[in-house]
């Protein structure tokens, strides 16, 4: 389970975002929502979706479930002339990623989150970067299916 550290260049994402909590999970709703809207969203790159948090600074000093957080249902655009009315625009800044490989189906996510913030990042020479943190989905990812994959992306320096 090591990951590919890798730098990223600049993206530009459209979609629908939700503050929420661990404790108060929004992001099956934020994903109906985003779905049924997505296709008002012009010069889209490529089919993969993208879900995003957006931390606040320190957010992970001390876990607390209930601290809210940004979460994002989005997809990369080439440019963006006109963001559709109930969406918002999010850029992706360059910088330094662990980018680790992730099958299964949706439910096991949160034990693989918890290797690499207990374990691999403490363990590793790198730490925690204040940007957003993602995982890329291709267009028929399913959060039920155990054979569905993604690529999560974690910020580091």
């Amino acid at each position: 389970m090591e990951p590919i550290i890798t730098t990223i260049q600049p993206k530009i994402l459209i979609g629908k975002k939700c503050r929420m909590s661990m404790a108060n999970q929004q992001t099956q709703k934020l994903w109906k929502e985003f779905g049924s809207e997505r296709k008002d969203i012009r010069r889209v790159v490529g089919t993969d979706l993208y879900s995003v948090e957006v931390y606040p600074e320190g957010y992970f000093r001390k876990f607390d479930p209930t601290k809210p957080f940004e979460k994002w249902a989005a997809v990369e655009v080439s440019e963006v002339k006109l963001v559709p009315e109930g969406m918002s625009q999010l850029i992706l800044p360059e910088g330094l990623y662990a980018m680790f490989y992730f099958q299964g189906a949706a439910e096991g996510a949160s034990k693989f989150y918890q290797y690499i913030y207990s374990e691999w990042l403490p363990g590793s020479a790198f730490s925690l970067d204040v940007r957003p943190h993602f995982a890329v989905m291709e267009e028929q990812y399913d959060p039920m299916d155990h054979d569905s994959e993604e690529t999560i992306w974690i910020p580091v320096k």
